[in-house]
């Protein structure tokens, strides 16, 4: 009964490998293929007869979606610490064919039925699909939907990085807040379409304005909030300020119709204009209607003369203030 019940158990064992859709790869001790299922042939692109006696780490690509540099391999490191092993959150495994895809596993010591070691196992899934869309969903939670810039909780956290960044380089920050001028009047004339078409183009011409460092968000309506990160001197944010202005009162295309607009700006600057970035932005909208009342296309800083300061003193008297 013995003799019958072995082979038995070994054909009901590798039905179920076969079937299930996970992939399994065993290895013997040495580190060597045993065993491939059809997942793992599929994910692979190594059939089991290719596979067969080949080290773990030919059939078996992983590497980190980071910095794409080798993984340490699961199978070795379970036989190693004598069991089970989990993969980073960031594996991703390359096929026989160069394709990629993130997967998670487990991989596990085999011991025969006295205790000796004899390989290991890993049983892993593709987890691309389900990966690509929690990072969709984050990606909706902090960006805008109609310009797909960052939204509000997004530009405080960009803020609040540029903050510590300052504090460790001992440059400044400039928040401006930028408006357009009479968008309403767009809405009411030609439609909200073309006023979100509006926004869309102004979106994209902010960006062409500052570098890749810096911040451009959409705060709401016709609002947006742009953050400077480490500028040497007040003089660096009037040149953006002034190329801001310029590029959006450039004439444009709207719903097939020739359009001006102008924009106002309000111009807050860490440390002078405040600490934190509750602070500096309430002072940079305090800015922008400051620019509004001096006419359309116009910007403004918080502290007017603050353009007129060299840097040591501003950080000099940020000093002076925090120590009182």
């Amino acid at each position: 009964m013995t003799t019958l019940r072995q082979p038995r158990e070994e054909e009901t064992a590798r039905i179920t490998l076969q079937s299930i859709g996970d992939a399994v790869l065993s290895t013997d001790a040495a580190g060597n293929v045993t065993y491939l299922n059809p997942a793992a042939e599929l994910m692979t692109g190594w059939s089991l007869p290719e596979a067969l006696g080949l080290p773990a780490s030919m059939v078996l690509k992983l590497s980190d979606g980071e910095t794409h540099e080798p993984m340490s391999n699961p199978l070795e490191m379970a036989m190693l610490y004598d069991k089970p092993v989990a993969l980073g959150a960031n594996a991703i495994l390359t096929d026989r064919h160069g394709q990629q895809s993130y997967i998670e596993d487990t991989s596990s010591p085999i011991h025969d039925r006295r205790g000796q070691l004899i390989g290991a196992v890993i049983v892993f899934h593709d987890v691309s699909r389900s990966r690509a869309m929690v990072q969709h969903l984050s990606h909706l939670a902090q960006h805008d939907f109609l310009t797909d810039l960052p939204n509000r909780v997004l530009l405080q956290d960009r803020l609040r990085h540029g903050i510590e960044s300052v504090l460790r380089h001992g440059k400044m920050l400039a928040v401006l807040f930028l408006d357009l001028d009479r968008f309403k009047q767009v809405n009411d004339s030609l439609g909200h379409a073309a006023g979100d078409a509006l926004l869309q183009s102004v979106s994209r011409q902010l960006l062409t304005c500052v570098r890749s460092s810096d911040t451009v968000s959409r705060h709401g309506g016709d609002e947006f909030v742009i953050v400077l990160s480490e500028i040497t001197r007040p003089r660096d944010v009037i040149a953006v300020a002034e190329k801001l202005l310029r590029t959006i009162a450039a004439p444009r295309q709207i719903a097939d119709r020739p359009l001006s607009i102008t924009a106002s700006v309000g111009i807050a600057v860490y440390p002078h204009d405040g600490v934190n970035c509750e602070t500096l932005l309430q002072n940079a909208d305090t800015a922008l209607l400051a620019a509004k009342a001096r006419g359309r296309g116009k910007y403004s800083f918080h502290a007017p003369r603050l353009e007129l300061r060299p840097l040591r003193r501003i950080h000099a008297a940020a000093g002076d203030s925090s120590s009182a």
